[in-house]
């Protein structure tokens, strides 16, 4: 059965998962064949402390990412922007000690930050991108076999403060085109538009009867797949973005609204006051009826997501952005399934609910 956890900071600076809420059930009661027994993915939403000045939490995500890492048996690939979790360090540096060969590629502007100097101290090998762009990726694979990725940095802020979402895939295929993706970075040092002149091996995979798009940027047109999912909708598109400047995306909302979709959205609004509101000026200006309001996280809410018709869901580390389309590394998963479009879709309303208008 597919586990989907909602995992908060307690009282005190501890995390533990807490029961699904009732909108989960679809998911939780294995009611579709995602679903089946065994399961093929885990779905996590990391829900924001209370208290700004909560120090040193644990529990969480960051708990569920190094158990993983902890039963490595061979190998482990880590790409991802910023690192400054020591527990998710430790179990890779313990996973290299028991034999696993692990892997690290990051941004260049991140080196100093404590994961990826405790890690770099202990020997293993840490490849920086050495460009201005980003490589703004956040993706784990763990023999070969598991796929772990999101909108969520290996960082305090990012799983105890700020409003994320990370999945853990179970699929060998999937495995392997992140791996192509880690290998040019890693191994051939291409990053950037430079490291996107191969095709992914399987763009589109099955996995228990569920498809999943597979994208990465640049030059992986995945503005245009987006684009594709967004225009395919028939009933109802939200979202949760961070950053959201594309304006392609926008005139297709603009276009969904005024076709009678049910479109509402959730900004970051500290990108807004920053000056990143072109689509939140068109959707609000353009008398499509459409319903946007500001996160009202007093930190960031950093998710990257679109559900299309509550079936579909779109994920990953890219924002809706040209820079992220032209620019930095990025991935992202395009996944059909009622049951995952269900769980995000509660996370969804959890948001829209604590927005300001």
């Amino acid at each position: 059965m597919a586990a989907v956890s909602c995992l908060s900071p307690m009282a005190g600076g501890s995390g533990t998962p807490i029961a699904a809420p009732a909108t989960l059930a679809p998911v939780a009661g294995a009611t579709t064949p995602a679903a089946s027994s065994g399961g093929w993915y885990s779905l996590y939403f990391a829900t924001p402390a209370q208290d700004e000045h909560l120090a040193n939490p644990t529990g969480g995500i960051p708990a569920q990412i190094a158990a993983s890492f902890d039963a490595a048996q061979k190998t482990i690939d880590l790409a991802i922007y910023e690192f400054d979790l020591l527990p998710i360090a430790e179990a890779l540096i313990n996973a290299q000690k028991r034999g696993v060969q692990v892997r690290v590629v990051t941004d260049s502007d991140s080196l100093d930050e404590a994961g990826n100097q405790a890690i770099a101290a202990a020997g293993i090998p840490l490849i920086p991108d050495k460009r201005s762009a980003i490589m703004h990726d956040k993706f784990a694979v763990v023999d070969g076999a598991i796929v772990w990725t999101g909108s969520m940095n290996f960082t305090l802020s990012d799983a105890y403060q700020n409003d994320n979402n990370f999945i853990e895939i179970h699929s060998a295929d999937l495995a392997q085109n992140y791996t192509h993706e880690f290998d040019k970075m890693f191994v051939d040092k291409r990053f950037g538009p430079h490291s996107k002149t191969d095709a992914t091996p399987k763009p589109v995979v099955s996995i228990e009867g569920a498809e999943v798009e597979n994208y990465f940027a640049p030059k992986g047109n995945v503005a245009e797949h987006i684009n594709d999912a967004l225009a395919s909708a028939r009933k109802s598109i939200y979202f949760l973005a961070f950053s959201f400047t594309r304006k392609d995306f926008g005139q297709t909302l603009l276009n969904q609204g005024a076709a009678g979709l049910d479109v509402r959205g959730v900004f970051e609004s500290e990108q807004l006051a920053a000056g990143g509101s072109e689509v939140w000026d068109m959707l609000s200006q353009g008398g499509m009826g459409a319903d946007i309001r500001q996160d009202g996280n007093s930190k960031n809410m950093h998710d990257k997501v679109f559900i299309v018709d509550q079936a579909v869901v779109v994920t990953g580390s890219y924002n809706f952005s040209a820079s992220a389309e032209d620019d930095n590394d990025e991935n992202v998963l395009i996944i059909h399934d009622p049951a995952v479009a269900a769980a995000y879709y509660a996370q969804f309303e959890r948001l829209w609910a604590e927005g300001k208008e």
